[in-house]
């Protein structure tokens, strides 16, 4: 199992993380959520290039472990914290440090997820480790910073408890990319966020959100809004930014609508 960690800013490729205040919203059931950007550094055009040991694209691996967890999305560059406690999720972190530090973070569908081997949507991203501590009583806490997604070939025999696919990744070569697609309006995006953000008690600073890069920008939305499994995984699963960006718009919109008319019925 999984608890989500305080966010730390140990890594040099930080874009961004999230604080849960009150119920984390890893479980889908957040009260406040706060979005936190790193203030020391410069945030540049595309973070893939800052961190020397992600893998090149053409070294990405065929085999890689999965943690199917629904709600918690990693996407490219973004970083996600973890607290690993499970055996078998103890294993896999183990495995992965000692080989090339990736794994995959994919969610369960929705129908299967109180099953004790639930059915894993196709298309998930991988995470490199970039922060790792032990803790007293046998925990480790970690951070993941998304590296590229990649959709399921098939599952292959598991490993000392946890799961393992065949991942393609030529279909989003892409997260590699440097020259970033533009959000159309992104005015109006900005304006939806802000919208959807103070109905939902989402604290974000918007100085420095207005500085980052459409492509970041929508990636860590989309990894760290409490939007649904399902809106995520739709988000998730659409490759060009100016798409993902006018789908999360919509999303955020209909969440806007939705809170506003629950807020009116209670009244």
């Amino acid at each position: 199992m999984v608890r989500p960690s305080n966010p730390t800013r140990a890594s040099p490729t930080w874009i961004g993380t999230v604080k849960c205040l009150g119920t984390p919203h890893l479980s889908g059931n957040s009260n406040s959520t706060q979005i936190v950007l790193s203030r020391r550094t410069r945030l540049p055009e595309h973070m893939m290039t800052r961190n020397p040991f992600f893998p090149k694209f053409t070294e990405l691996p065929t085999d890689i472990p999965i943690f199917p967890l629904s709600g918690a999305v990693v996407m490219p560059g973004v970083q996600l914290p973890l607290n690993i406690f499970e055996p078998r999720y103890l294993n896999m972190v183990f495995d992965a440090l000692a080989s090339d530090h990736l794994i995959g973070m994919i969610q369960p569908t929705s129908t299967t997820l109180t099953d004790e081997v639930p059915e894993i949507h196709r298309v998930g991203c991988a995470g490199r480790m970039t922060s790792y501590s032990e803790t007293s009583d046998g925990r480790i806490v970690l951070v993941l910073t998304g590296v590229c997604r990649f959709q399921v070939v098939r599952e292959t025999e598991g490993r000392r408890g946890y799961r393992r696919v065949v991942a393609n990744w030529e279909r989003f070569a892409a997260d590699y990319h440097q020259n970033q697609e533009k959000i159309a309006d992104r005015k109006g995006f900005l304006s939806s966020l802000k919208s959807y953000c103070q109905l939902r008690g989402v604290e974000v600073p918007w100085e420095d959100v207005e500085k980052m890069a459409d492509g970041d920008l929508t990636n860590l939305l989309c990894a760290h809004l409490p939007l649904s499994p399902e809106d995520k995984q739709a988000l998730i699963e659409t490759l060009p930014t100016g798409e993902r960006a006018a789908l999360m718009r919509g999303l955020l919109d209909m969440a806007s609508v939705s809170n506003i008319h629950g807020t009116e019925h209670r009244h």
